[in-house]
């Protein structure tokens, strides 16, 4: 009985957190504050139901909002197409889920992660910049930066004082205070009745409507736009499992327990798929959310559902109490959230970290700010694959080497070398075999010592293969020295027979005594 009675206290809590960032990331959608308060109760309480974290919390988060935004201003009159991206993305989750691609997430790069989050972290401040001043905002990074001189000469003095002090609220606020009412709550309620009993005249949300909401039918676009739509499908859909699975870590460790990746993807593609046929934002689990939940005694999903039942009442009974709210008391939590994004426990050891790393931040970072989130992890997973290859490749030794042999006879002849690879042979590291290869002179035989080569990929066997026919054609002989799997592999691929054609040993005496019984017959 008290789990259940902690569960939703801790519920309750985790709405009061919610409602002021759901209102806010909704008006800075573009899909208005009520599409943020139903993207945090579909979700919220689908994502609870059917996900693997018992503890998360989920609903509209900065980075989702972001690609959300991106979506209505890639379709500014068409918003059955823009609920048609979400519901896309959701399906896409949900296949995630099914075929168990949250384990790759961990993957990927923290640079990659960090200079990702920083840029949208910038994005959410740089977008604030309008509604903060008071004036009317723009969609667009770029657009926002290069008329700030003409935004500075539209101020609204009584929006800057709101959203200032919004700011202090937010930043300064004690914890003491903190832990018992969310900053956000009380910068929300006070900037509110501070702007309506001063008579401030600023933007404000505007009519948020009672009830349910209408119902959109999704699945409806223009086919020769499908590639711009699968775009952001997929942007969304990625960018939702990482959150989320990030959040899912998170919580693991703060309550010592194991998440279920598959089943917390599925369960996040459920809510947003849903949240498309009611106009909602979708959003991804969400890591203060979640903390709070916990902290407040959350144990089991019944938490997440009752946030999102409560977020309901509030919605249904107390809708135009939030439509006085200011524009620019949202735009100073909101530019808090920006902060809170940022990646500080990167951005302290800026200085210390290798240029490689500095690179791929730097350029994820550049790149997620202006020009396209999912091209900036893309770009940066890119240089990281190729500088690990390049690490991985220089662990490779090939070098030539002196053998012993099982009996009397002088190796050190110039008719045979041997060419020792100690590692891995695959696309990185094959090119420096040919290289070495074709610094070997005056010899009829090579051998490869491949015993100790961990993996092979086709890269490398094709180069093999190339190796071998080159110096056929010069009457030099390749003998291959290979563990048993290995040999497998290349003869399984081996469809014009040229390894076929060549001598092949399990270990390098064999090849050795091969060599000197030829030159003993034959020389």
């Amino acid at each position: 009985m008290n789990r259940v009675k902690n569960d939703i206290f801790a519920g309750i809590t985790a709405a009061v957190v919610a409602l002021p960032l759901a209102l806010a990331f909704g008006v800075a959608s573009g899909a208005g504050a009520i599409a943020g308060l139903y993207g945090a109760i579909i979700l919220g309480f689908f994502a609870a139901l059917f996900g693997g974290t018992p503890t998360q919390i989920s609903g509209p988060t900065g980075p989702m909002t972001v690609v959300f935004a991106s979506a209505i201003a890639a379709f500014p009159n068409d918003f059955a197409t823009v609920m048609t991206i979400v519901f896309l993305a959701g399906l896409m989750q949900i296949s995630f889920g099914i075929v168990g691609i949250g384990k790759w997430i961990k993957y990927i790069p923290y640079p990659v992660i960090s200079g990702f989050m920083c840029g949208i972290g910038v994005i959410i401040i740089i977008l604030q910049i309008n509604p903060f001043l008071g004036v009317d905002s723009y969609t667009s990074i770029i657009y926002t930066v290069t008329h700030l001189l003409d935004t500075f000469g539209k101020i609204n003095y009584e929006a800057v004082i709101l959203a200032t002090l919004t700011l202090i609220i937010m930043f300064l606020t004690p914890k003491k205070i903190s832990k018992i009412i969310p900053p956000a709550l009380i910068a929300l309620v006070s900037m509110t009745l501070l702007s309506i009993f001063l008579s401030f005249q600023v933007k404000v949300i505007g009519e948020i409507p009672m009830g349910l909401p209408d119902f959109v039918l999704p699945m409806s676009f223009d086919i020769l736009k499908l590639s711009t739509i699968l775009t952001l499908s997929i942007t969304l859909a990625l960018l939702a499992s990482i959150d989320s699975l990030l959040t899912s870590v998170v919580a693991d460790s703060k309550t010592k327990t194991k998440h279920d990746s598959k089943k917390e993807l599925i369960g996040q593609g459920i809510g947003n798929a849903i949240c498309s046929f009611f106009g909602a934002i979708p959003g991804a689990g969400a890591t203060m959310r979640t903390v709070i939940n916990i902290n407040s005694g959350a144990t089991t999903k019944l938490s997440g559902m009752v946030h999102s039942i409560t977020l309901l009442l509030i919605v249904l009974f107390l809708a135009p109490l939030a439509s006085k709210i200011p524009l620019a008391v949202l735009s100073g939590i909101l530019v808090k959230v920006g902060f809170d994004i940022l990646d500080y426990k990167f951005l302290k050891v800026l200085t210390k970290i290798t240029k490689q790393n500095l690179i791929i931040m730097i350029t994820v970072f550049l790149l997620t700010v202006f020009v396209d989130l999912i091209m900036a992890v893309g770009v940066g997973i890119t240089i990281s694959s190729i500088m690990a290859v390049y690490q991985v490749s220089r662990n490779t030794q090939i070098k030539t080497a002196r053998s012993k042999v099982s009996f009397d006879i002088d190796i050190e002849n110039q008719d045979v070398k041997i060419i020792k690879v100690n590692g891995s042979l695959f696309f990185g590291t094959a090119a420096f075999l040919e290289d070495k290869l074709e610094k070997v002179k005056n010899c009829k035989k090579i051998i490869i010592d491949c015993k100790n080569v961990s993996f092979f990929d086709i890269s490398a066997i094709f180069t093999l293969e190339e190796i071998i026919e080159k110096f056929k054609s010069k009457e030099l002989e390749i003998i291959l020295v290979l563990r048993y799997r290995h040999k497998r592999k290349i003869l399984s691929v081996d469809n014009d027979n040229v390894f076929k054609k060549i001598r092949m040993y399990s270990n390098l005496d064999d090849a050795i005594n091969y060599t000197q019984k030829y030159e003993l017959i034959h020389g």
